[in-house]
């Protein structure tokens, strides 16, 4: 013990054996120098037991420098005297684990031993430790008495020792620079944390208070500090009522793992990284030559984990975890009664990956497998935001009241809609990995739950939760094993959750969703919602439960209600129904479950954009149209599948000739509900059309529009964006910019493919586009960002789904081809070609007009300068670098002859392509 050590020594340096007194028989022993109280005094233990016996041994005729004494350990605080430490640490360095040979005596009239220290097993050919230090001048050599020959030898060392000038003898060396300045005490032991910064810091452990606790000084500015070792603790002496250690209560273990920790720390140079404080307690990791002696001791079952402090370790706690189960697997010691309580699982039920269909309200997702099975998943060791009070006082935590039957928990309780709608747009329709953690049993009212560690894109989903403070962690005895196999992450991510005041522990008051019920109270619907829905294009919405094919119930985000939607246009068979409430079941129509299920699969728990026209008869629903996350008219999806059929409702709204394609070809295809359908063949009518007029005439229309070329491709074709537009672009990036930053994808959760409407991350800014995908091979995917018109082939995980809210908007960018135009054949004229319009029209307001709108292709159009009204197509033309096409539509004919006297002129001017004549003539047959 560093402070009795401190006061020991001082009490030997105040006196030694009187020289008139007769020394008896000195006795001469081996052992292992275990300290080093000061630069005359070690403690010597026996090579054998556990913890074997100890001899503290005062060097004979010689005198150290008194060590500082720190303030309550038995006195007032003291200093060093000079060069008192380098005395110490002179001995520490040669001495501490040395086995070495020592004689002793002890003098009549003292307590104290004194003697000879030599290193080795022979002291005639060992090292003598006291001639050592006397020879460095690092003490004084006692000279009252009649010399014996031993003290005659050291007054001959000191005396050369202080002829050359060594140690406390040197001319050259202040005094006071050999006094420690040494920080017994902390007013912010935090702020000490804060400076290391978790970085290893050098230390020498002083004392060492049981297997999991230390004193230690930091180096080099001897902070003096009381360590708790992170992550475990050993057995420790009882203490009695007063507080006080009480040594007649021997407890098991506990003297083994602090002789364990002496053995292996005890005055040794280690490394301490602080990780927190407890009280003015400091709780960090020792690492030694042979690594972390918190492993060494779990390893030992000479300790055991701790879940709170292993929440703030830095790094290794797993680590820690498999130490200990190494202890128990063994049986070791505190582990010798040890009962393994988690069951055996089979592999099919432990580990599996498929794909998320619904999330539960903050604990639990349902996954389908690969095989159709859907298993419901439960977080391991997390708790989501509960029904819960603060009572008057302040003091506890009680259960709230019974609620109303129309409470809905998803929404009245803090942060559990937060919490929900983490994990629906993290997980909805991603593949996600679940290893079996443990099996919660069947208890009171709650059935038995499979527990789960989830990973999407390697990252652990409770964690995540945990993070940002949407979930607590579930605390357990010390012996359960029945947890998380990443609980310390957990516990840590919890942590930092509390310290940033994140979620459920933010210092504001948890304020429930004000959620309008509408699917109770539906007065409100047309005078309130109706008009506001109906002037809408799209109103996005989040399925949160399907009745059945047609009949879903979607939360309204902007407008915070509730409302039961029946799709528009089709009528769907009635699935079945389950006994409810004492309501008996109800048998389905044909097909009615079937189309259940297909809707469910598409928009359950997804985000939507719905168009509503009406209400029911009641005016409890609302109907209208719904699109899914991919963009996908959901009536007419059912259709063409044959789950739907078209209602006569739909004749007269805008999507009634794709309804009926979709039955024609369900019906043709005799899909499900038409597999016994037999086409009807009609009566003949024969109908006289009248002959269209012909002669009228055809003129070409002019109607400029002021356009920004974004991108020219290798073909001439390119693409322009509306001026008049561009305040909207702005906008729709902007918002789609925040949202990906604020929720950012998590890479390879996406799987894309052809024809897909994407976000792609633009490789030159990393920002976010919208895309769409036009090949994929392998790893990476060829994308067309459909708002500026360039492309470009990245890897898939730079790809992720569009939120249906940036779906609806048409694209920015529009593709046209210059018209009467041909590139030239060789690739040296084409490039010349294309580098004239780029420097012409790229990037610059031009104006642009339509000349033929062409079926399954860009459109033809002819593009001006806004100023001098200069058609850049007839220009590259009248340069030399393009050819005229041949085309005959009546309209276009005065403007083909405009361009073909422009390329006339430049053939005769030999200009670009028609340097060496006319080109054209190898088309002549005797050229081919």
């Amino acid at each position: 013990m560093a402070t009795a050590a401190n006061t020991t020594a001082g009490a030997a340096k105040d006196g030694a054996a009187p020289a008139a007194a007769a020394p008896a028989p000195a006795k001469t022993l081996s052992g292992i120098v275990k300290q080093v109280l000061s630069g005359d005094t070690v403690v010597i233990r026996a090579s054998k037991g556990a913890p074997p016996p100890e001899k503290q041994i005062t060097f004979s005729h010689v005198l150290a420098p008194k060590l500082a004494r720190r303030p309550g350990a038995g006195g007032d605080e003291t200093k060093d005297e000079p060069w008192a430490w380098e005395s110490r640490e002179f001995l520490r360095k040669k001495l501490i684990g040395a086995e070495v040979t020592f004689t002793f005596d002890k003098p009549a009239n003292s307590n104290r031993e004194y003697g000879f220290v030599w290193i080795g097993k022979d002291k005639e050919t060992g090292e003598n430790v006291v001639e050592s230090i006397v020879r460095e001048g690092l003490v004084t050599v006692r000279r009252e008495g009649r010399p014996t020959p031993e003290q005659q030898t050291l007054i001959e060392l000191e005396d050369q020792a202080r002829a050359a000038g060594r140690g406390k003898w040197s001319h050259n060396v202040n005094a006071a620079d050999k006094v420690r300045n040494i920080k017994w005490s902390h007013e912010n032991p935090a702020h000490i944390v804060d400076v290391y910064g978790g970085k290893p810091v050098k230390a020498i452990i002083e004392h060492v208070r049981d297997g999991s606790t230390v004193r230690a000084f930091l180096l080099p500015d001897f902070h003096y500090v009381t360590l708790m070792i992170s992550g475990i603790r050993c057995p420790g002496v009882k203490l009695d009522a007063d507080g006080k250690p009480d040594l007649t209560v021997k407890v098991p273990f506990a003297d083994e793992a602090r002789y364990y920790v002496e053995t292996r720390l005890l005055q040794r140079d280690v490394e301490i990284r602080l990780e927190s404080v407890n009280n003015s307690n400091f709780i960090g990791t020792i690492l030694y030559p042979k690594g972390n002696i918190a492993e060494s001791l779990l390893r030992e079952g000479l300790a055991k984990c701790v879940d709170w402090s292993m929440a703030v370790m830095k790094q290794g706690a797993d680590k820690l975890r498999a130490a200990e189960r190494v202890a128990k697997e063994k049986r070791l010691r505190q582990w010798q009664d040890y009962q393994v309580k988690t069951p055996a699982f089979n592999s099919k039920e432990k580990d599996f990956t498929g794909t998320v269909v619904e999330v539960f309200n903050g604990d639990a997702i349902n996954v389908r497998l690969a095989n159709g099975q859907v298993k419901k998943v439960f977080f391991s060791s997390i708790r989501p935001p509960r029904d819960q009070r603060v009572g008057t006082e302040g003091e506890e935590i009680v259960k709230a009241p019974p609620r109303g039957k129309n409470y809905r928990p998803l929404y009245e309780i803090p942060h559990m809609f937060d919490a929900r709608e983490f994990l629906r747009k993290k997980l909805i329709n991603k593949k996600v990995q679940c290893n079996l953690d443990y099996i919660s049993p069947l208890r009171d009212n709650f059935p038995e739950k499979h527990c789960y560690t989830v990973l999407i894109g390697g990252q652990n989903v409770a964690e995540a939760m945990v993070a940002k403070g949407l979930a607590t962690c579930v605390r357990y005895r010390q012996d359960d094993d029945q947890r998380s196999s990443a609980y310390d992450q957990l516990i840590a991510a919890e942590q930092q959750a509390i310290k940033g005041l994140k979620g459920m522990h933010a210092k504001k008051d948890n304020v429930t969703l004000r959620v309008n019920d509408l699917t109770v109270d539906h007065s409100r619907i047309k005078v309130q919602y109706l008009p506001s829905w109906q002037r809408a294009l799209r109103t996005e919405a989040i399925v949160e439960f399907v009745a059945s094919g047609s009949r879903l119930r979607l939360y309204v985000p902007k407008d915070s209600c509730l409302v039961t939607f029946l799709l528009a246009g089709i009528s769907c068979p009635r699935s079945s129904r389950p006994a409810l409430n004492g309501v008996p079941a109800q048998e389905g129509e044909p097909f009615g479950d079937e189309a259940l299920t297909f809707t469910r699969e598409r928009v359950l728990q997804r985000d939507v954009s719905v168009h509503i026209d009406t209400t029911d008869k009641a005016g409890s629903s609302i109907i209208g149209w719904l699109w899914t996350d991919q963009n996908v008219n959901l009536s007419v999806a059912l259709v063409e599948e044959g789950l739907a059929e078209v209602h006569f409702s739909a004749e007269k709204s805008e999507y009634y000739r794709l309804l009926k394609s979709a039955e024609d070809r369900a019906k043709a295809a005799k899909k499900n509900i038409w597999a016994n359908y037999v086409e009807q063949v009609p009566e003949e009518k024969v109908v006289i059309e009248e002959e269209k007029d012909e002669k009228v005439p055809v003129e070409r229309k002019v109607n400029y529009e002021n356009v920004i070329v974004t991108e020219i491709t290798e073909n001439l074709t390119f693409f322009a964006q509306s001026v008049d537009n561009g305040p909207k672009l702005e906008t729709l990036m902007s918002k789609l910019h925040a949202d990906f930053q604020a929720n950012p994808p998590i890479a390879g959760s996406y799987t894309p493919k052809r024809g897909d409407l994407v976000a792609a991350q633009f490789t030159f800014d990393n920002q976010w586009y919208r895309a769409k995908v036009e090949r994929i091979q392998g790893n990476n995917a060829s994308v067309l960002y459909i708002d500026y018109g360039n492309k470009e082939t990245l890897p898939v995980s730079r790809l992720a789904q569009l939120p249906p809210a940036f779906s609806s908007e048409k694209p920015h960018a529009t593709e046209y081809a210059l018209a009467l135009i041909v590139l030239p054949a060789d690739n040296e004229d084409k490039e010349e070609a294309l580098r004239a319009f780029s420097d012409d029209v790229l990037n610059h307001k031009v104006q642009l007009n339509v000349e033929l709108k062409v079926g399954g292709g860009p459109h033809l159009a002819t593009v001006h300068d806004p100023t001098t009204k200069t058609d850049f197509g007839k220009q590259l033309v009248a340069d030399g670098l393009v050819l005229v096409e041949k085309r005959r539509e009546r309209k276009l004919k005065e403007l083909v002859e405009q361009y073909r006297a422009a390329q006339e002129a430049a053939l005769a001017a030999h200009l670009a392509i028609w340097k060496y004549g006319d080109i054209t003539q190898d088309d002549a047959p005797e050229f081919r």
